[in-house]
């Protein structure tokens, strides 16, 4: 078997003489060759695999999960912050409570102050206490819920308490001051001299022995009159014998009376405290000049004002 190989120049050729192993060898290759160029040709022949998008799209059953777990954390949030909210609510409720009731004891230790006749300026309940102290050096940390409850808690005790004490002390400085005002003391004039003792004496007009039931101060017409003690006003106007009468109840059975007032400057059923001017001295009804007839009456009898004129003043 001759193969021929032929050059670019047609001038110019080569043979090669191949006999039986060599013609084998040839056809081998030449049938190899054809049967790669028949696969490639099948392989290219055939179509192409694309995947499938379906396998890439997330099902509409997932995104409906999806979206029920996103509305379920949204409602765990906002009910957290509606608790939060409600528990913030309770305790300012709580504080403002706090704070009215502070008030309270703020005007009840001031009016304490006020009835103890405590200095000025020793217990002033209109300003914050004045406080201090060094600054540790590590930074504090800030109160937990918890622990916050529990100082409000013990704050709300101790005000408990402080009430309770205080009101206590109130209503015994109050009971003092009120029998202190109700308790008949002192010269019903800021200035005059005793013109007649209580008993008996001979009548200015008639010049016989005759009973008298008070004590007279005489002085300067028009100068005031006081209450002995505080009370109420049960006469205020013209008595027979008497003139311009104020009579003052005082509780407990004992009244006061002022007589021969020339002007009278309170009404029936106006309270009156103790030194307090009720009327001007004159020269009313039975009279001889300008004086006040001074009596003290329990449960109906006069008492002997002396005794009460030179007491002191609780």
């Amino acid at each position: 078997m001759n193969i021929i190989f032929v050059g670019k120049n047609h001038g110019k050729s080569r043979v090669m003489k191949l006999h039986g192993m060599g013609v084998l060898l040839v056809a081998s290759v030449f049938l190899a060759a054809s049967f790669l160029l028949v696969a490639l040709g099948y392989s290219l022949g055939q179509p192409v695999a694309v995947d499938d998008p379906s396998d890439y799209i997330v099902s509409p059953e997932a995104v409906s999960a999806w979206r029920d777990k996103l509305t379920e954390q949204k409602q765990q949030l906002s009910d957290i912050d509606q608790h939060a909210k409600q528990r913030l609510d309770a305790l300012t409720l709580r504080m403002g409570e706090m704070h009215a009731r502070l008030l309270r004891l703020d005007a009840l230790g001031q009016r304490l102050t006020q009835v103890a006749k405590l200095k000025n300026g020793e217990f002033d309940f209109s300003t914050e206490p004045a406080v201090g102290g060094p600054v540790d050096s590590e930074e504090g940390q800030s109160f937990s819920e918890t622990e916050l409850k529990d100082s409000l808690a013990r704050i709300e005790r101790q005000l408990v308490s402080r009430e309770q004490q205080l009101e206590l002390i109130s209503s015994l400085y109050e009971s003092r001051s009120i029998q202190s005002e109700l308790f008949i003391a002192g010269r019903p004039i800021g200035w005059g001299w005793m013109s007649s003792p209580y008993g008996y004496r001979s009548d200015p007009f008639t010049g016989k022995r005759a009973w008298h039931a008070g004590v007279d101060f005489a002085g300067k017409e028009g100068s005031d009159i006081m209450a002995s003690a505080s009370g109420v006003v049960t006469w205020a106007g013209e008595r027979y014998g008497y003139g311009n009468l104020v009579e003052v109840s005082h509780g407990a059975g004992y009244s006061t009376r002022y007589a021969h007032c020339k002007e009278v400057e309170v009404e029936v059923g106006e309270i009156v405290e103790k030194g307090q001017v009720i009327a001007r001295m004159g020269s009313t009804g039975r009279s001889t000049g300008p004086h006040v007839h001074y009596e003290v009456i329990k449960n109906n009898r006069t008492l002997d004002p002396k005794k009460y004129i030179h007491r002191a003043s609780r």
